[in-house]
């Protein structure tokens, strides 16, 4: 995955979040006062995701039609692609870095997202992990 960019496959190792957080079983015990039905965009391609007492309980790829969400985490194929290198690259590295570099932003109700950050932070930095399991 290092310096690929491309949203299908971006897409296809994002899919794999509910996994990746199931063998996590702190992350999950972090998040557990935590739910929200949100979006993530990976580069053109939105996800629905819904998480349940720290756990992800559904994950769609869009896209939708007017489906409702709380908050939406938007980046470019070159910021995803970027932060879930094994070790990123300065101002690549977290999602404050990526929306202050202009390749991710934030919208919608911020509230759920600004009292659960560091947990929808480790979150969305899960998918890691797949270029760590290829080396």
């Amino acid at each position: 995955m290092p310096g690929d960019f491309d949203n299908d496959r971006l897409a296809t190792a994002f899919e794999q979040l509910p996994r990746l957080l199931a063998d996590d079983p702190d992350l999950v015990r972090r998040g557990a006062f935590f739910d929200a039905r949100f979006e993530v965009g990976i580069g053109a391609i939105p996800f629905d995701v819904v998480v349940a007492a720290g756990k992800v309980t559904s994950l769609e790829r869009g896209p939708f039609v007017m489906r409702s969400w709380r908050f939406a985490v938007r980046g470019t194929a070159e910021a995803w692609g970027r932060l879930w290198q094994p070790v990123p690259d300065p101002g690549w590295h977290d999602l404050s870095a990526l929306v202050k570099r202009g390749t991710a932003s934030l919208e919608g109700d911020l509230q759920p997202l600004m009292a659960n950050l560091q947990y929808v932070k480790d979150l969305l930095v899960l998918p890691r992990r797949i270029a760590a399991e290829q080396r």
